[in-house]
């Protein structure tokens, strides 16, 4: 029986769950920001370190290497550490990779940097949208999680306009680039300090009367106790083997998301956020090192608008309308970009505008909602190991593709490259129609239970 701690009997503030929720998204920032002050600082690495291809391709994807090594962790370690303590781990992690990695006296001592940063982005590209929605109220789960993609894509405007401006100082701006993740570092341990333990894990815990007061200041007295009830029967039902997400209820939700995960990666957007400022620069030709490193800038501009968009429409129109129109409109965008790439020169106007283009459509869809999906698909007590799964294939794909970019623009040239990442959009599409379901407005249980019914 659940018994009423005095400080539940006051009302559900909107307030406390967006500060929470805010808390924990500054995981997010510091995940944009590792992950796209590569772009400014690749053109600067590679003349440092005299870099081939292959070399770049690996100095690119160490932080996601990384990635996958704390996405195949994290799932255990919050499960029984908790949320909160992994979060903190993350921050240290997060602090130590910004330090290493503007300190590198060759190749191999940047890699272990960056793998560090991306071990810390694994646990966060996890922990935040899980903590999300194991807080937030169904009616607005959408808006909540989607604002650590918006985090993410705020992260990485951030990062472009430190590349921009610190390109400007000189050969070893590219130091100073990596150096500057340490102030969001040191402001995520600090905002750690608002953050309470997620109910759903103090209830797995038995530590029920801590996860009353916790949805009491998110949801009200009366509502809590109804929450704490629901939580506590799904719990109840539960297993918490990893061996549960191979069961015949369960087994569809765990191959939609790591598809979903998949997919999300390989339609090619990351190319550009990564490789941005290499595309501007030696692909298109006749572009001053600071004009290519400035004109992600403006995509990262048009990022952190469409995501503002899909942080305001997630909740109204749904998660399945946006990933069909976000997959169908990447899939033109990609094939103007192929398209382009046939040229010699391509044509500039016509290169940036199908990039921004589909850079829009990507953020409006693709980008939040998996990572919303992701979140919303599994059983409480197994849902960090069940999203540590698709995540890990998410972080496996987004190496795939980011240790074969430049290789295969020279294997099949960039046009070629580009309508290969075009058709996948068109797969991801009927995906999306033919097999993911709508979770708009449903709490996690109810989600939980369809699997079974």
């Amino acid at each position: 029986m659940v018994t009423t701690p005095p400080s539940s009997t006051q009302p559900g503030r909107s307030a406390y769950v967006y500060l929470i929720s805010t808390a924990a998204a500054i995981s997010g920032l510091l995940f944009g920001f590792q992950i796209a002050i590569i772009n400014a600082a690749l053109l600067s690495l590679r003349r440092e370190f005299a870099l081939t291809d292959f070399q770049t391709e690996i100095a690119a994807s160490s932080l996601l290497i990384g990635c996958v090594a704390g996405t195949a962790g994290v799932g255990v370690l919050s499960d029984r550490f908790g949320r909160r303590r992994i979060f903190i781990l993350s921050a240290w992690l997060f602090a130590l990779s910004a330090l290493g990695a503007a300190l590198p006296r060759g190749l191999w001592e940047f890699t272990a940097a960056r793998f560090v940063g991306g071990t810390a982005i694994g646990f966060a590209s996890v922990l935040a949208p899980l903590f999300i929605a194991e807080v937030a109220p169904a009616r607005i789960r959408g808006r909540l999680v989607s604002m650590n993609q918006m985090a993410i894509v705020t992260g990485m405007l951030l990062a472009y306009l430190a590349g921009w401006l610190l390109s400007l100082v000189g050969p070893e701006a590219w130091r100073w680039m990596f150096g500057s993740a340490l102030v969001p570092a040191v402001a995520f341990l600090g905002a750690l300090y608002f953050l309470p333990e997620s109910p759903r894990w103090l209830i797995q815990r038995g530590r029920t009367g801590e996860a009353l007061a916790v949805i009491s200041r998110v949801a009200g007295r009366e509502q809590a106790l109804v929450e704490v009830s629901h939580i506590q029967r799904a719990v109840a039902e539960e297993s918490g083997s990893i061996r549960q997400l191979f069961q015949p209820g369960l087994r569809r939700p765990l191959w939609i998301a790591v598809f979903l995960a998949v997919l999300q990666q390989i339609t090619g957007m990351n190319t550009v956020f990564f490789y941005g400022s290499v595309i501007f620069k030696e692909l298109m030709g006749s572009q001053s090192e600071t004009a290519a490193v400035g004109a992600n800038v403006i995509i990262g501009g048009v990022n952190f608008l469409a995501t503002l968009v899909a942080l305001g429409v997630i909740d109204r129109l749904g998660r399945r309308p946006l990933l069909m129109l976000s997959a169908a409109g990447m899939a033109l965008g990609q094939g103007l970009i192929g398209l382009a790439f046939l040229f010699e020169p391509p044509p500039a106007a016509l290169l940036v505008a199908a990039i921004l283009f589909c850079v829009a459509c990507f953020a409006v869809g693709l980008g939040p909602g998996v990572w919303l999906l992701l979140s919303e698909l599994f059983p409480t007590r197994i849902r960090g190991r069940a999203m540590s799964i698709a995540t890990l294939s998410l972080w496996v794909a987004c190496v795939a593709l980011t240790l074969t970019f430049l290789s295969l623009v020279k294997a099949v040239t960039a046009s070629g490259a580009f309508w290969i990442y075009s058709t996948l959009c068109l797969i991801t599409l009927v995906f999306v129609w033919r097999a993911v379901p709508e979770t708009k407005g449903r709490t996690l249980e109810d989600i939980e239970r369809s699997w079974t019914r």
